[in-house]
């Protein structure tokens, strides 16, 4: 049985739209829940922003302060020439780790899909002792995860990155592909809004936009070769871990959630009948599920 999410307008909590300069750039975030309230950091995937956590921020803010930032070249944050600026994982990490020493967030929640998973691991592999749990949904940190939309990534442009290679790849760019990547797998595709695709997309038509997902497509090389640190820094630091995994997305392989499993036998999994974005039609289970582990596993004396 599906469960279900209760509220009143007392309860209610506003989401606010703001922007910060960090390193000189413009970095838009979405933002919610009283200060004083345990401290929660969502970070988006490829191809969206903090819009995907549209619903999710809300569904949490009752009880936590939630930030959703936007990294750079994403969302409404600036998008500096990528002529001139490193458009990779480190930089992102940089730029989102000193976004949360400047709103504050020096202890949190991680929340981390997708792109967040690459950008995440390195902050909190930098500052380990900010991390007070884990929230990892449809993120690879393990070889077995990746599926065959990969190929082109691993058997061509890592290896030879070349307007050859990055050909085939800079079709995931276009709307209909945008619109397959939340789609694909969906348990429930009616509880997905285009809003999303649409976004995205639009996006995408900004000058250097499609320059900038390339160059990450290529940076995301680098993500690999740190796999064996991220597991050794689970294995070592067992931070407590809930997983929620779409069993069918279109990126990453079950085998992928289950594999964090052998390094976080405590961690709490989820599968879900879902695909790459599973908040989108999973919202109730996960919104709920973080609020009572928090209770269970994080937040008890």
């Amino acid at each position: 049985m599906t469960p279900k999410m209760t509220t009143s307008a007392s309860t209610i909590v506003p989401t606010y739209y703001r922007s910060t300069k960090i390193d000189g750039l413009n970095i838009a975030y979405r933002e919610a829940g009283d200060p004083v309230n345990p401290k929660l950091v969502l970070l988006h995937g490829f191809p969206a922003s903090s819009h995907q956590y549209r619903d999710l921020i809300p569904a949490l803010a009752t009880r936590f302060h939630v930030i959703a930032p936007d990294y750079p070249g994403f969302g409404n944050s600036d998008m500096p020439d990528p002529a001139v600026y490193p458009y990779t994982f480190d930089k992102l990490s940089e730029i989102t780790e000193a976004f949360l020493k400047e709103k504050g967030f020096h202890h949190y929640g991680l929340f981390v899909q997708d792109y967040g998973g690459p950008v995440g691991f390195r902050i909190v592999m930098r500052n380990p002792e900010a991390l007070d749990w884990l929230i990892i949904q449809n993120t690879n940190a393990y070889e077995v995860g990746f599926t065959k939309a990969w190929d082109g990534f691993r058997g061509a442009l890592w290896i030879n990155r070349s307007p050859e290679t990055e050909a085939p790849l800079a079709a995931f760019l276009e709307r209909d592909a945008i619109k397959s990547i939340y789609l694909f797998g969906a348990g429930n595709p009616e509880r997905i809004s285009p809003d999303n695709w649409e976004s995205d997309f639009g996006f995408m038509q900004r000058p250097n936009a499609r320059r900038v997902q390339l160059d990450l497509f290529y940076d995301y090389r680098t993500n690999v070769e740190l796999y064996p640190k991220w597991q050794a820094f689970l294995r070592e630091r067992q931070p407590k871990t809930i997983i929620f995994w779409g069993q069918n997305d279109i990126f990453f392989t079950p085998e992928g959630g289950e594999a964090y499993l052998k390094d976080l036998p405590n961690a709490e999994m989820h599968r879900l009948p879902a695909g790459h974005f599973a908040v989108e039609d999973s919202l109730i289970e996960i919104a709920e599920g973080m609020h009572r582990f928090y209770t269970a596993k994080v937040g008890r004396k």
